[in-house]
């Protein structure tokens, strides 16, 4: 698949209440929370689409509540590669 574009209607955007430099960056970022919390996107894609640093995307979940996806084999893999890379 390649590229998606999505097209926001003139009044729609217009009736947001942010600043119009912001909104291209808030709407992907919403779109990034939608999409994990829904599960069909990962962590990391999400917060790379939202164009946020990894921290920044941790403490946005956290600010919303969103539960993590993040389960017992998640942490075994962190782990591993932790102990491989000392």
């Amino acid at each position: 698949m390649g590229e998606v574009i999505l097209k926001v209607p003139k009044d729609i955007a217009e009736a947001i209440r942010l600043p119009p430099d912001d909104l291209q960056h808030e709407l992907k970022k919403e779109l990034a929370l939608a999409l994990y919390r829904r599960g069909v996107l990962s962590s990391g894609k999400a917060c790379a689409f939202a164009g946020m640093l990894r921290w920044e995307w941790e403490e946005l979940l956290g600010k919303r509540k969103i539960v993590r996806h993040y389960q017992e084999m998640d942490l075994a893999q962190d782990l591993a590669h932790v102990r491989c890379r000392k």
